[in-house]
């Protein structure tokens, strides 16, 4: 959503679970790509595909080898990487040459927002219907299945509810 307000013109998710693509697309990706359908890394593939990487690559999963991924897929020269995702103890492997070569590699908690300022604002987007929040959720669980709505989360988890 958010490169969609940014007005990215191609915006491709990457993900593992193809029966996430619909609501990818839903969420504003204009194509997606699965890792596990391509004999290269994914980073090659996205090099590949956009003829040199991606300008701005959003890591959202918290796992140090997707960052690493995300942060390889941007282009030399000016290609940025966010990390959104969270890994309490675990490192990442980047190559200085990349940072040399003009990549930027970021980190972000809360999308750098200020809460007392731009909380009311997404509320108000949330009620005027330009955020989409209700999408997110695919399960409904009582509070004492709260470790299988955890377990639900590492494994990439979670049915589409009825509409």
């Amino acid at each position: 959503m958010g490169c969609q307000a940014a007005k990215a013109s191609r915006i491709i998710g990457v993900e593992v679970n193809p029966e996430r693509f619909e609501k990818a697309r839903l969420f504003g990706a204009t194509e997606c790509v699965n890792p596990r359908d391509h004999a290269k890394t994914i980073q090659e593939v996205l090099l590949d595909i956009t003829s040199g990487g991606v300008d701005y690559a959003l890591e959202c999963v918290g796992s140090p080898v997707v960052m690493t991924s995300a942060f390889e897929s941007t282009r030399d020269a000016w290609g940025t990487c966010v990390i959104v995702g969270w890994s309490e103890s675990e490192a990442i492997n980047i190559k200085v040459e990349k940072i040399l070569m003009g990549r930027t590699l970021k980190g972000t908690y809360f999308g750098d927002w200020k809460s007392v300022e731009d909380v009311p604002k997404l509320v108000n987007d949330y009620m005027n219907e330009k955020l989409k929040l209700d999408e997110f959720i695919t399960d409904q669980l009582p509070l004492e299945k709260i470790n299988v709505a955890f377990d639900h989360l590492k494994k990439g988890k979670g049915s589409p509810l009825p509409a």
